[in-house]
């Protein structure tokens, strides 16, 4: 199945826009009241279809990656009102796309494969769904809105009710200036006793949610946000020390699990290296900084790509130092940052000799 799966997915991967194209209009024929849950403007929820698939085939045969992952996205599709035949509708939908366009590939057999690997993760996801008795999303008020640059933000909101998740963990977001388009954005601090959660969001290249937030979220609107979703965290009773690499708004996680952790006196010892193009990138270096100063656990080495004038900093990309300082093969290593940036670092770290089991990244969905 696996094999099968993955040839065919390779076939059509080239073609991705006509996939998706095809894909949604197959599903808003079959499931006409689906189309309600999807934005206006279907490009970029194209694009996203595909870089999701991609994400699924690549962990087929890894069932102790994937199906915590789709139980997951199954507690969060709850905020969509999504029913079982749904699911349906979109199974039926994905495997005619993926046939229209794989050709000679396909086969009665594929089919079969396909057919069978769709089921696996919608049972997952539906199983998950029905077991979860929370909310499926949280209204929350925006109290403080600060721009540290033409596209950076510091955004704290506040949910009508607590929002439990966990230090490093990432919730989906949908905001009045772009309905229904959902972005996944990372959480910067701890659980707070006020329930504030603080977001650091950069305006992408042609982010239409991004870019709004940055230039036009105010003061009182009023966002919904998903269940926390992934993976990055750290074990304080693994005995294991910690690396962190943090590109740009990656250090998100980073910081919430660092604030975590600064509430005990007893931790591993994190090394983070955090980076950036350029010095302006570094917009969380100072609290970082005073954060290590009275916490002894904690090192911070800067580092930055194109600005070779900068002192007191690591010159290189992350790839490059991370790796020059060794292969850390004793450390429980958490990477986040852009999806360039992920592979990279990973792909660098992997040659060098770091145990794949002890690396952990969550998938990053573009804006």
């Amino acid at each position: 199945m696996v094999r099968l799966v993955r040839d065919s997915f390779a076939v059509v991967e080239p073609q991705a826009d006509q996939v998706g194209q095809f894909f949604y209009g197959m599903l808003f024929s079959i499931e006409p009241s689906a189309r309600e849950m999807f934005p206006a403007n279907m490009q970029v929820q194209r694009s996203r279809l595909l870089r999701a698939l991609v994400h699924v085939v690549q962990m087929v045969d890894r069932p102790e990656d994937l199906v915590p992952f789709l139980r997951q996205l199954g507690r969060d599709h709850r905020k969509f009102g999504v029913i079982s035949s749904h699911y349906e509708a979109v199974g039926m939908a994905l495997i005619a796309a993926v046939k229209r366009f794989a050709g000679d590939a396909w086969s009665d057999e594929v089919e079969r494969a396909w057919a069978e690997a769709y089921t696996i993760m919608a049972r997952a996801m539906l199983d998950a769904a029905a077991a979860d008795d929370g909310p499926a999303s949280w209204p929350a008020q925006v109290v403080d809105h600060e721009r540290l640059g033409w596209d950076l933000a510091v955004v704290r909101v506040r949910p009508d009710y607590p929002l439990v998740y966990k230090p490093g963990q990432y919730l989906s977001v949908e905001v009045p200036q772009r309905p229904r388009l959902w972005r996944y954005f990372t959480p910067a601090n701890a659980p707070s006793p006020d329930g504030v959660i603080e977001f650091h969001i950069r305006g992408v290249e042609n982010g239409w949610v991004s870019r709004s937030i940055v230039a036009h979220a105010k003061v009182g609107d009023r966002w919904r946000l998903g269940p926390p979703m992934g993976r990055i965290g750290v074990d304080r009773a693994s005995g294991r020390d910690v690396l962190m690499i943090a590109g740009g708004t990656g250090v998100a996680p980073m910081r919430s699990i660092i604030d975590d952790l600064a509430q005990w006196g007893d931790n591993p010892h994190v090394h983070l290296f955090t980076g950036g193009r350029v010095r302006a990138d570094l917009y969380d270096l100072p609290h970082l900084q005073n954060v290590a100063v009275t916490n002894p656990w904690l090192t911070v080495t800067p580092v930055l790509e194109s600005d070779p004038d900068a002192y007191g900093v690591e010159h290189g990309t992350l790839a490059d130092i991370v790796t020059r300082y060794g292969a850390w093969p004793d450390r429980d290593v958490l990477v986040a940052g852009s999806p360039g940036m992920i592979r990279s670092t990973v792909s660098r770290m992997l040659v060098a000799g770091t145990p794949l089991d002890r690396i952990t990244y969550d998938p990053f969905s573009l804006d």
